[in-house]
């Protein structure tokens, strides 16, 4: 848990802002389709006359119905599981074996972790690593409150933020987006910029998706793949039972730890029409320009959803009906991550394979916090391998 997370009751309105830590309330939030708007990831800052279609992360109503049921084939969970095992296999196994002695885990997590959601996106273009250290320099923004005006920021660090924001995103379109969308036109493939090419996306619309793909889909799995070792290396008994069982037994095991450590902490909804959310015999009425923040820390820990051993790690727990074994942490409702399936797919690939290593903690990651995906970072991680095979 964020040691300056703000806490407070289930339902809680100061001013404007609503927070909610009920795991029920924050479904009934996230399912209000129509009445609620995305607001989290700087989702109100961006314009939307300039792209002929609006991102998928934070476009809303029809627009995004489509986009998702479209985008969705290349996620699903059969989809996932027939089409990117070996895909996953063939790079940790490759990463792996060019480890001499000791690895800084989240530096192997983010090639790896780039590695493959760059083939399902279509991002092949260019060499992985630089690929990576591009993606990264994404996150070298000022902080900001999203809670405040103009996200709480000075004149001068919304300047800093546009020049760190907007040249790591040219580099990133000129070396990356740009010579794999060359080469989809001439030959399409079965990726996602072969399709938003087929959709008529412009090559603007196609670097923002990929930006959000980069963001959402890579980064964040780095950072699951070293909060999971991080646990299974420090827990003797959860670390048998992960390599003692079968797949669906992993990830098990692998929801229930994203389920205490969600990658992202907080969802945001801005309210376009009045409604009232419930919490049991509590209610709140919620009214146009309220910001809704789902603290996703806290409503995964709520005992009123998942039980009275709520901080408790215990893979494969009873839930209630409807209630996703991860919680919130993919988010609900409509604008749900799609890539649920395929995170835990990609961590338990490269897990099982480091654990066969015999891996031992040298230095334990530094704790960090990044403001635009709300969530932890991990860096420092470093491990030395008893066996190299």
């Amino acid at each position: 848990m964020r040691r300056d997370d703000p806490q407070g009751p289930r339902l809680e309105r100061t001013g404007s802002v609503v927070r909610i830590r009920s795991l029920a309330a924050g479904r009934q939030l996230l399912r209000e389709r129509h009445r609620t708007t995305q607001a989290g990831f700087t989702a109100e800052k961006i314009p939307k006359g300039f792209l002929k279609h609006h991102p998928i992360l934070i476009s809303d109503g029809p627009l995004h119905d489509e986009q998702r049921t479209k985008v969705g084939r290349f996620f699903a969970p059969k989809v996932v599981a027939e089409r990117y095992p070996g895909l996953m296999a063939d790079s940790a196994d490759r990463l792996l074996a060019g480890v001499e002695g000791e690895l800084l885990l989240d530096d192997l997590a983010l090639l790896y972790s780039v590695e493959v959601t760059a083939k399902v996106v279509g991002l092949t273009e260019s060499p992985v690593e630089k690929m990576a250290g591009r993606l990264t320099t994404f996150f070298n923004q000022p902080p900001f409150d999203i809670t405040k005006p103009d996200l709480g920021r000075t004149g001068k660090q919304w300047a800093a933020a546009a020049v760190n924001g907007l040249v790591p995103v040219a580099r990133f379109y000129v070396r990356d987006v740009r010579p794999a969308v060359r080469a989809r036109r001439k030959e399409p493939r079965g990726d996602v910029i072969s399709h938003l090419i087929a959709e008529g996306y412009t090559n603007a619309d196609i670097l923002i998706e990929c930006v959000t793909y980069g963001t959402a889909g890579m980064v964040t799995t780095r950072e699951f793949i070293c909060m999971a070792a991080w646990h299974l290396l420090t827990d003797e008994d959860l670390r048998s039972r992960y390599e003692a069982g079968e797949e669906r037994d992993r990830i098990a095991v692998l929801n229930e730890i994203i389920r205490l450590e969600p990658v992202v902490g907080h969802l945001y909804r801005r309210v376009q029409e009045s409604f009232s959310i419930e919490d049991g015999s509590d209610s709140m009425n919620l009214e146009p320009g309220d910001l809704v923040d789902v603290c996703v820390r806290d409503a995964n820990v709520d005992p009123e959803a998942v039980g009275s051993d709520a901080l408790s790690l215990c893979p494969a727990r009873n839930l209630p009906r409807g209630v996703d074994a991860a919680a919130l942490t993919f988010g609900d409702g409509a604008h749900r991550c799609p890539g649920q399936p395929l995170a835990l797919l990609e961590a338990d690939a490269l897990l099982t394979r480091l654990l066969a290593l015999n891996p031992r903690i040298v230095s334990e990651p530094e704790l960090g916090w990044d403001d635009l995906i709300a969530g932890y970072t991990l860096r420092g991680f470093r491990l030395a391998l008893a066996l190299n095979g």
